[in-house]
């Protein structure tokens, strides 16, 4: 695996800890946090797997763009698409006063990110 790829997964390990930690808070929980820090653990996997097969990173936090700049790449990714558009609709609005999550968000944004980070690490061969 290239370092260059290795920090983006360490980076993207640092969100889901972060999305994990925040979700198991007993009192006063930020579901935001949690669905912030999911859909970017998403998008740096993405953008490791980007950078892995060679390609320029877009500079986007849209993950359906990171997607399809791999599905030629890898196929069997397109079994994320439903979650990568539940973590792009749930992740950016929430950090903007007028919309808030729940604890079921929360938990669908875990879900969707979850299945991200283990089909690219799959891909990745970690």
């Amino acid at each position: 695996m290239k370092a260059e790829t290795e920090e983006w997964v360490q980076k993207a390990e640092g969100d889901m800890n972060t999305a994990q930690s925040e979700f198991a808070v007993l009192e006063k929980p930020n579901h935001d946090a949690v669905c912030f820090h999911a859909q970017q653990c998403a998008e740096k996997y993405l953008k490791a797997r980007i950078i892995e097969e060679g390609l320029p990173v877009t500079r986007t936090h849209d993950l359906e763009i990171l997607l399809n700049k791999l599905l030629p790449f890898e196929t069997r990714l397109t079994v994320l698409l439903q979650s990568v558009r539940i973590l792009s609709a749930m992740a950016v609005e929430v950090r903007y006063p007028g919309m808030a999550t729940d604890e079921d968000d929360a938990a669908e944004a875990l879900r969707s990110s979850e299945k991200i980070r283990n089909a690219v690490r799959t891909t990745l061969g970690i």
